[in-house]
């Protein structure tokens, strides 16, 4: 599933053709990806490390791309679209049965449910 997901990712960045001139492609050595893979606690086969490597520092060149970009003049955006919550009103819908709820409890103090203590 991940290896598909990078394949799919590298594909993206390669018909995008993501080269700018003045970013440099980050890329990651096998080394790295061991690294990553052992604290991420991942078990990689030895075989797809350069695959894996070749894929990430193509996602890495995608974020440096992407962090060229000038967003001096962009807004914020919580949601790409602006919509309003429908809110019905806040009024008490239900009876409170706390009472009746509470008469099968073994026991019960100002409303609350008693239980043994189980820390000391």
């Amino acid at each position: 599933m991940l290896r598909q997901g990078l394949k799919l990712m590298n594909q993206q960045v390669a018909v995008s053709g993501l080269k700018i001139p003045g970013v440099m492609k980050m890329s990651l050595t096998t080394e790295k990806v061991e690294q990553i893979a052992y604290l991420a606690r991942l078990a990689l086969d030895a075989k797809a490390v350069p695959e894996y490597a070749e894929n990430l520092s193509s996602i890495l060149a995608l974020v440096e791309q992407m962090d060229t970009v000038n967003t001096d003049n962009v807004e914020p955006l919580a949601h790409p679209l602006e919509l309003t919550q429908r809110l019905r009103a806040d009024v008490v819908t239900e009876q409170d049965h706390r009472d009746d709820y509470q008469q099968s409890a073994p026991a019960t103090e100002a409303g609350l449910y008693l239980v043994p203590q189980v820390i000391d």
